[in-house]
């Protein structure tokens, strides 16, 4: 599929600390990628993601949500296409400038945390860039509390729990500052409550955000934008409201309405 309506050209020459809301800090460009059988697990895949937005990356089980948040962080690489991250176009030269950029919370924090306290696991990558030791208590500092986790601070890893881990798990990815997180399913694993908290801590952060998921009501209360993968393509793009309520979209593409629908549409009746 080529590039959506909304997908703009890429301004080579802004950097993507520079970017504006109007600019993408995140440009793929008939992206392919083949996997270990020759089966194409993405095929073709072109959008944008501009800045300040939070985009929902949504489809069935095997659509290829997890590979294309891979491919942008240098894990998967692509049989053909391009992956831009603000000017730079991703390749394995500049793949630590570019993961300075961009971070992934993945789908289990488990994967994400391997040190045995708090502070030492959301310390270990500034201190991997060099960072000195006080301004790393500086910056962990500020986004525990930005996160009102502070309390989990000199806790042992191994007693958090699912939605504690979630938390510090997103926590090791603020401290180093990026200008893009990607989510892969993060409300996976998660009791209500937790759920509901993680929600909130979504909505609240200011950064651009990809978050692959199967929650489609967190998507409705989060993202202002959804892209539908189906087989490894693009089915759809367009604002998340429009896109997950229309039911017959949603089950051609094998899925089905969010659960709150109803709440929703009372909601948009009384604006």
């Amino acid at each position: 599929m080529g590039k959506s309506k909304d997908d703009a050209e890429l301004k080579s020459d802004t950097p993507l600390s520079d970017t504006s809301l109007n600019e993408n800090v995140i440009c793929v460009d008939r992206l392919t990628v083949t996997g270990t059988n020759d089966a194409e697990i993405l095929k073709d895949v072109s959008f944008s993601l501009h800045a300040g937005e939070k985009v929902a990356i949504i489809g069935e089980n095997g659509a290829g949500k997890s590979t294309l948040l891979l491919s942008l962080v240098g894990i998967v690489s692509p049989s053909s296409g391009t992956i831009s991250i603000g000017s730079i176009v991703l390749n394995k030269k500049n793949l630590a400038q570019i993961r300075e950029k961009i971070g992934m919370v993945f789908q289990n924090p488990d994967d994400q945390l391997f040190m045995p306290n708090v502070y030492d696991d959301i310390a270990f990558g500034p201190r991997n860039m060099g960072v000195g030791e006080e301004e790393i208590s500086r910056r962990i500092d500020d986004v525990l509390e930005k996160l009102g986790i502070s309390h989990l601070r000199n806790r042992m890893t191994g007693k958090l729990s699912g939605g504690e881990k979630r938390s510090i798990a997103i926590a090791s990815i603020l401290v180093m500052n990026p200008n893009v997180i990607l989510f892969d399913e993060p409300t996976s694993y998660l009791d209500p409550k937790s759920r509901r908290l993680l929600i909130q801590e979504l909505s609240s952060l200011g950064h651009t955000q990809l978050i692959a998921t199967h929650d489609l009501d967190m998507a409705m209360d989060v993202c202002n934008r959804v892209v539908i993968l189906q087989n490894g393509e693009i089915q759809a793009t367009g604002p998340a409201k429009e896109i997950l309520m229309n039911e017959a979209l949603l089950k051609k593409c094998g899925l089905e309405l969010p659960l709150g629908i109803e709440s929703y549409r009372q909601r948009e009746s009384k604006e």
